[in-house]
């Protein structure tokens, strides 16, 4: 199994840019995809990027598109969601979670909560 710990969340104004980082520990895949997610209150967890570990291939949601980056780093096992732009909207617990394997995200962090001041 993989272990999550993500940080870096915290209180910004709108416009202002924040940094996620999340570490991962344990075993390591070749097929391993790792993903960012959020959760407003009152609604569903929605998907936010991934970045493909092998080769670096990211995809993002189109509400964070030219906004966010995801990007992986080998040493130390870390991914990062570096955020601009940020929005009141943007405001949520931000998860990190990894899919070992490609059947799906399996593995989740504890989560760190972004907010957004207007």
């Amino acid at each position: 199994q993989v272990q999550l710990v993500e940080s870096g969340g915290g209180l910004v104004q709108a416009g202002g840019s924040l940094r996620l980082s999340c570490a991962a520990s344990g075993r390591t895949f070749s097929s391993l995809t790792m993903g960012w997610f959020r959760q407003a209150p009152g609604k569903e967890r929605e998907f936010v990027a991934q970045v493909r570990w092998s080769g670096g291939n990211t995809y993002y949601a189109d509400s964070v598109k030219g906004r966010f980056t995801i990007s992986r780093d080998n040493a130390p096992n870390t991914v990062y969601l570096q955020m601009n732009s940020l929005k009141p909207e943007d405001t949520a617990v931000y998860y990190c979670a990894a899919d070992l394997d490609g059947s799906g995200y399996a593995c989740w962090g504890q989560g760190t909560q972004v907010t957004v001041s207007s």
